[in-house]
């Protein structure tokens, strides 16, 4: 099985999805130029070195935002002294939160991707990063059990975060019944599933239901899904992180739809 396994470990940590009191904060080279050049992303303060603040210039000047001038031990003092900030931070407000019938709406064939439950922000930054590189929709996930939209999730994110509309939801299963309502085919990857992804047809309309490592898709989550796939292997290991699963996912639909489109 290459998806993430349903086994009995213990259930992931809680992590809400709310950001801290204060402002949001941005951190990383190619996470933070991105939040400079999103006009949709209100930025209210730069901490940069002097290499990172050449890099971004040009957008700073655009947005008449003046740079406080830092050297990377001021930001390991606030960040953390293991935090891979690159000399860069930003303050920002939260992007404005897309309503998932707008986003379902704007898919245009590519698919969407549904979390349920995935609270490690770095494997939540990799998926939105893969969705960025090859095509998708836009990513759902729940407002509680998910990472802050900032931090660790945008450096891993490396920039999609500022491309990839994400809209936050009360509860999974109702969205996933609204889309299915949309016309939507929802697709659940797992360890588990009774077919192989390579099989899947990929309508017009589709969204990728993924879930978390170790416990996989919850009961409820998995039996609202119309399908649910594993990912084929063919060599000594037979598991995915949910990350390169959904990679492996997205690029797959990506040729399917090229090919529809030849055809």
């Amino acid at each position: 099985m290459t998806t993430p396994s349903r086994t009995q470990s213990r259930p992931p940590r809680h992590v809400s999805s709310r950001e801290p009191e204060g402002p949001t904060l941005i951190w990383g080279s190619h996470a933070v130029e991105a939040a400079l050049r999103n006009p949709a992303r209100r930025v209210s303060r730069a901490f940069l070195t002097d290499n990172a603040e050449h890099r971004v210039a040009d957008v700073l000047a655009t947005r008449g935002l003046k740079p406080e001038r830092i050297l990377p031990r001021d930001l390991d003092r606030r960040l953390g002294p293991d935090t891979v900030h690159q000399g860069a931070l930003v303050e920002t407000e939260p992007l404005d939160e897309p309503r998932l019938e707008a986003m379902a709406a704007a898919a245009d064939g590519k698919p969407l991707v549904l979390l349920d439950h995935i609270t490690d922000p770095h494997n939540v930054g990799a998926i939105l990063r893969s969705a960025a590189v090859f095509g998708c929709g836009g990513v759902a996930m729940t407002k509680r059990h998910s990472p802050p939209l900032s931090g660790a999730l945008a450096k891993t994110a490396s920039g999609a975060l500022e491309h990839v509309p994400v809209a936050l939801v009360q509860n999974l299963a109702r969205s996933m019944a609204e889309l299915k309502g949309l016309g939507f085919r929802l697709i659940g990857l797992d360890g588990d599933g009774t077919s192989d992804l390579a099989e899947v047809a990929w309508p017009w309309q589709s969204a990728i239901v993924l879930g978390a490592e170790g416990r996989g898709l919850r009961e409820l989550t998995r039996e609202t899904c119309d399908e649910v796939v594993r990912i084929g292997s063919d060599g000594p290991l037979a598991s995915l992180n949910v990350s390169n699963a959904a990679a492996v996912a997205l690029h797959l639909a990506q040729m399917r739809r090229r090919g529809q489109g030849a055809g």
